[in-house]
């Protein structure tokens, strides 16, 4: 049996992830860009596996700076993920920057003011994959928001969790 690309594309809308936007800076410079393929790896010592598609401009930029920040969203930032996604007029960084509050952990990635929870993370691991570079990324700080819901990407739509 084969899967096409369509099939697999349609059969992994059903597979709910976390909304995140994740953030760069550094030497290279700032950048962000919304992410739903983002998976703990293990916590000894703390590593997430963040995929980015190999066809976005801002691929080199992260691999650039060595470190990032996975920003997981709640629900009412959907707008906030448009940007980030590309979805709207707004491409210049600094727009989309503009549309919320943003600190520094230890990185110096930004961390979203509001997410449910931020990963401050350097890149420790790089494996190109078909269209994707997978980064292994080694949490060095993290910061928990008071957030009590979460926003999930499911069947091509936002969809918020949690209870209230």
């Amino acid at each position: 049996m084969t899967v096409t690309r369509q099939d697999f594309r349609d059969a992994m809308a059903r597979l709910g992830s976390a909304v995140n936007i994740v953030t760069t800076d550094g030497p290279a410079g700032l950048g962000g860009l919304t992410v739903s393929a983002v998976c703990s790896v293990t916590d000894d010592p703390p590593t997430l596996l963040v995929c980015l598609n190999r066809g976005s401009p801002q691929n080199r930029l992260f691999k650039d700076n060595g470190v990032l920040c996975v920003n997981t969203l709640a629900p009412g930032q959907e707008a906030l993920s448009g940007r980030f996604a590309g979805r709207s007029a707004e491409a210049d960084m600094a727009e989309r920057f503009s549309h919320a509050s943003w600190g520094i952990l230890e990185t110096g990635s930004p961390s979203l003011d509001g997410a449910t929870v931020a990963f401050d993370c350097r890149i420790a691991e790089v494996v190109e994959r078909g269209t994707h570079s997978v980064l292994f990324c080694e949490v060095e700080a993290v910061r928990h928001g008071a957030a009590s819901r979460g926003l999930i990407w499911f069947s091509r739509d936002y969809h918020p969790i949690g209870v209230e």
